[in-house]
């Protein structure tokens, strides 16, 4: 009888352990609520969305500390990232990110463009720098970097990812964006570290809503 009721005081503990662990995270202090939620595919799981640029020193910082979080999200959870276009550079590293992801190799590259600008002080701003890479990096024919370069599906997609980042209404990057719904920077949350923890409380928000629990 003893270690029943010890079991349902821990039980009670963890309860409120989480209760007050949600209340730490409020919309308008650690996460932002769009007015208008931008549309997410509705495919039952929850989305999370990062937006950056390759070229802003905060985002590399994040690489690796979001790297081995997103290898631990959950199946029912979608991770896409969002290049920023702030500026012509800014484009122009879209545009990389696109034409990589198009031709099957960006999660083979995407961590080395950033350490390539951040470590080796490449600027990675020219299509022929840009080819130069792939092609070493990743074993694409410099003729198919050039048709995904100038493709309608690499422009359509820079154009559609330039529509959700002005819908997130960010101002700089690097930020989360949960479900088309919640924004999520470092400012915001208290540091990259808890910007993670911020996502995991409203991507489990999410999942209840989808479970209708």
């Amino acid at each position: 009888m003893l270690s029943q009721v010890t079991k349902w005081m821990a039980a009670a503990v963890l309860l409120i352990s989480a209760s007050a662990q949600a209340a730490d995270y409020e919309a308008g202090k650690e996460y932002k609520v769009l007015a208008e939620p931008v549309p997410v595919l509705a495919d039952g799981k929850v989305h999370v969305e990062e937006a950056f640029w390759y070229g802003c020193p905060h985002c590399f910082h994040l690489e690796d500390i979001i790297t081995p979080w997103k290898k631990n999200l959950a199946a029912d959870v979608s991770f896409e990232g969002v290049p920023a276009m702030f500026g012509r550079a800014w484009v122009s590293q879209a545009q990389f990110y696109y034409v990589a992801d198009v031709l099957g190799v960006l999660d083979q590259v995407h961590g080395e463009i950033f350490k390539a600008i951040h470590v080796e002080r490449q600027r990675l701003l020219d299509r022929d720098d840009q080819r130069d890479f792939l092609v070493a990096k990743a074993g694409v024919k410099a003729a198919d970097f050039d048709k995904a370069y100038e493709s309608f599906t690499v422009k359509s997609r820079m154009k559609q990812g330039d529509q959700r980042i002005r819908a997130f209404q960010i101002s700089g990057v690097p930020a989360l964006i949960v479900q088309g719904k919640y924004v999520i920077d470092a400012t915001s949350a208290g540091g990259q570290d808890q910007m993670l923890k911020v996502a995991d409380y409203l991507i489990a928000k999410e999942r209840a809503l989808l479970s209708g629990k």
